[in-house]
């Protein structure tokens, strides 16, 4: 099982380049099964949940291939389609979740297995299955698997309230509604740069989508759907990830590809602790104002607020800030997993149930750490960057779920860090 050894204490300097969302990517991947025709993707990220996306897509009859290096991933689902989504593959990630909707729409029945993925809370496919009973759908849980049959072989637009803004079910909603008859309005719905991206790409392939970003989204359902070339969104949570890397080691870093409407609520957290972030013409550039960085309040919430998914990244950044910090996860419960590691550090951090209070010291020191969690992992790579000796994060599976060629990343800007197979 590989690990990842950091040397910390030099600055940064360079450019980073930021790859396609990770999370638009296997949202849009399913969109395949919605028609016979080609579907293209560019600029995709290189990750093991790709690949995993892909094993699924293929045993449900659809052909994937990998070009340029697995930046372009040309799809299409023009022979027989399998309805049966396999235990074996869904658990290894849970946005397998996202086939669901598509095969329903298609074939008018599905077999889906509850997915896996992170370890990070409870999250119930129920607003899923609530939304497509709504649009006709008789789905029973048995043995482990959602069986979903569409009455009269077809769904039915409707009117569906989320109790919550889910990203997953918002996503699998629309894509079920574009094929459905008439017309579907999800009210309370995610609104997510991610979803703004499939919404595009289902509009290229023929959709008829109005209100995506906003909280409600309607869809006119039409009888079929297109093939179509779509460029996959920058990923914000990659994007972020990079710009707190030199806030932790100083030194200026531009991240290419990087977009301030991503992460605005993210942006304000990092000028409030005296991180300058300003736009280029390729991007993004960051960089330390003067000396520490000053303590921030956090507190983790839908698109546009501060991201889950950089919860622990901005953790382990105010574990040397100046003053006390105090973060709130909102959005899982079981997300500060990684606060233990930060403290064989020498971070001082208080956990709470859902809220962590970080006294921030001087200097965090090098130690062997686990990753927990796919941004648990990244985040203790950023905190060894700081540290004084060397760290040694162990579990780095998780991390090539969610961030390509991250050494290698982190070397071109100067970054003192090196992968270990044992």
């Amino acid at each position: 099982m590989d690990s990842i050894l950091v040397k910390g204490g030099g600055a940064l300097n360079g450019q980073i380049p930021i790859a396609g969302a990770k999370n638009a990517c296997l949202a849009l991947m399913p969109a395949t099964l919605l028609s016979e025709e080609p579907l293209t993707l560019t600029n995709a990220p290189r990750l093991s949940d790709i690949r995993t996306m892909t094993e699924l897509l293929r045993s449900l009859g659809a052909e994937v291939t990998s070009l340029q290096d697995g930046k372009v991933i040309a799809m299409a689902s023009h022979g027989e389609i399998n309805t049966r989504a396999e235990y074996d593959i869904v658990r290894k990630m849970r946005a397998s979740n996202l086939v669901l909707g598509p095969l329903l729409a298609r074939e008018g029945h599905a077999e889906v297995s509850l997915p896996g993925g992170c370890a990070i809370g409870a999250r119930p496919m129920d607003i899923h299955t609530d939304g497509l009973a709504k649009m006709g759908a008789e789905i029973d849980l048995r043995d482990g698997y959602l069986y979903a049959k569409a009455q009269g072989g077809k769904l039915k637009g409707a009117v569906i309230d989320f109790p919550f803004a889910s990203v997953g079910a918002t996503e699998n909603i629309l894509m079920a509604a574009t094929l459905a008859k008439g017309t579907t309005v999800i009210n309370n719905a995610a609104r997510e740069p991610e979803i703004v991206d499939l919404a595009n790409c289902l509009r290229a392939m023929g959709a008829q989508i109005e209100g995506d970003g906003s909280a409600c989204i309607t869809i006119q359902g039409v009888d079929r759907l297109h093939g179509a070339t779509h460029k996959i969104v920058t990923d914000r949570i990659e994007l972020g990830t990079y710009m707190l890397a030199p806030a932790f080691c100083d030194g200026e870093v531009e991240l290419l590809g990087g977009r301030i409407d991503l992460l605005e609520a993210f942006c304000e957290k990092l000028d409030a602790a005296g991180i300058a972030v300003s736009e280029t013409d390729k991007g993004l550039k960051v960089a330390r104002r003067n000396g520490r960085i000053s303590a921030v309040d956090v507190t983790t919430e839908p698109f546009p607020g501060f991201p889950t998914d950089l919860q622990a990244q901005m953790m382990a950044l105010l574990c040397t800030a100046e003053g006390t910090s105090v973060l709130e996860e909102k959005i899982f419960e079981n997300r500060f997993m990684h606060a233990p590691e930060l403290i064989r550090m020498g971070a001082r951090i208080d956990v709470q149930g859902g809220t962590a209070t970080v006294q921030g010291v001087e200097k965090l020191k090098g130690a062997p750490v686990m990753a927990t969690d796919l941004r648990a992992s990244i985040s203790l790579i950023l905190a060894g960057l700081a540290a004084k000796g060397e760290t040694m994060v162990s579990r780095v599976y998780h991390l090539d779920r969610g961030y390509e060629h991250v050494v290698a990343k982190l070397r071109g800007v100067g970054a003192e860090i090196e992968r270990i197979s044992t």
